[in-house]
């Protein structure tokens, strides 16, 4: 007994600082880490070190050949304390390796920096936003309907838009009227048409009536050539104040409903910057002023450009619409007198004055090739 190891004592026998046995939770520390020793490695190899993460404390557990039995245990075993310990047994990034290597860190949980965006955040943010805006516009457009909420006028540009839009209803008029009497047309020239047709049959069945038959035969057709004429300047008319009506000046309405909306929103924005304005100032609501001046000041510059766009397209569309109506006018005055006037030479000749080519009646429609 006297000739024992003093491997084994040390290892397994637990000393305080004083030299005295301690029952405490340093002892079950070291004999766990004894029977957590992978099998071969004996403590005469093995350097075992034990770091806390605040690194104030550390405990170090050399073994080694000691040479003999009276070798002094404190310079043999220092156990750590039990705050390291504890520390290092609540982690569980304990660290083995053989004398002369390097320790192994078990790597944590990784924490990113910069989270990533999440693409339902985003659109969320803007169905927030959407919504807000929608609310403020129709708060404003309530407000002005009762007769309480302020409006921005413009009272040259409005002026302006009510007579384009009251010219539109009638310009929309006329071109019903002339699309009613093209189709008249179309039905009296084709009745004439027949007539001259079923006129000319007779003048040669009928021999006695030969000559009675054939002048009227004559007459309806060429009544019906000239119905064909007009009713080509009609349709050619109808054709451009249909383009005038539903598409210039479409155009031109569609840019005025855009910069009426515009201006409600930049009246509920202005609404909702005054309303902070009365209001007290203090921390809380210094940065809601500052969001609201930012945003009213985006919406009138969008209601500014929005004017000035209108205002332009206006004013195209006056000169435009003098032009067109000016040719158009002059065109179905001329048609229409030369017609009943029966003057057939000067109902041509407006035509080609207008550049305006007859389709043959009963012409087949072209063949692909044609018009390739």
């Amino acid at each position: 007994m006297a000739q024992e190891s003093p491997k084994n004592s040390a290892a397994e026998i637990p000393v305080t600082s004083n030299g005295q046995l301690e029952d405490s939770h340093e002892y079950s520390f070291n004999r766990d880490l004894k029977c957590s020793l992978p099998v071969g490695l004996g403590l005469s190899e093995t350097k075992i070190t034990f770091h806390g993460f605040d690194g104030a404390k550390e405990g170090v557990v050399e073994a080694g050949q000691f040479p003999s039995s009276s070798a002094s245990p404190k310079s043999s075993v220092t156990s750590p304390s039990s705050a390291a310990a504890s520390r290092l047994a609540g982690q569980g990034c304990d660290s083995i390796i053989p004398t002369g290597g390097r320790a192994q860190q078990k790597s944590g949980p990784v924490v990113l920096a910069d989270e990533v965006k999440n693409p339902a955040m985003e659109k969320l943010e803007l169905v927030r936003k959407w919504s807000l805006n929608t609310y403020k516009c129709t708060r404003q457009i309530i407000s002005e309907k009762l007769g309480r909420g302020s409006r921005t006028v413009d009272l040259e540009l409005e002026a302006q838009i009510d007579i384009l839009k009251d010219n539109k209803k009638k310009y929309e008029n006329i071109l019903r009227l002339a699309q009613t009497l093209s189709m008249q047309l179309f039905q009296m020239v084709h009745t004439q048409r027949q007539l001259g047709d079923a006129f000319a049959d007779l003048s040669l069945k009928s021999l006695e009536l030969h000559e009675e038959f054939g002048y009227n035969a004559d007459t309806q057709k060429l009544l019906a050539k000239n119905g064909e004429t007009l009713l080509g300047a009609i349709n050619f008319f109808i054709a451009s104040v249909n383009t005038l009506v539903n598409k210039t000046i479409e155009d031109t309405l569609l840019t005025v409903k855009q910069y009426e909306s515009a201006r409600i929103e930049y009246d509920a924005y202005r609404t909702d910057l005054e309303e902070l304005n009365l209001g007290p100032r203090d921390a809380n609501t210094l940065p809601k002023i500052e969001q609201s001046q930012k945003l009213f000041q985006v919406h009138k510059e969008k209601y500014d450009k929005m004017r000035n766009d209108v205002s332009i397209k206006l004013k195209f569309l006056e000169e435009n619409k003098v032009k067109v109506l000016h040719n158009q006018l002059v065109l179905f005055h001329s048609a229409i007198a030369a017609y009943f006037a029966g003057n057939q030479k000067q109902l041509e000749q407006t035509l080609k004055q207008f550049h305006i080519k007859l389709k043959t009646p009963g012409a087949d429609a072209p063949s692909w090739l044609e018009e390739q």
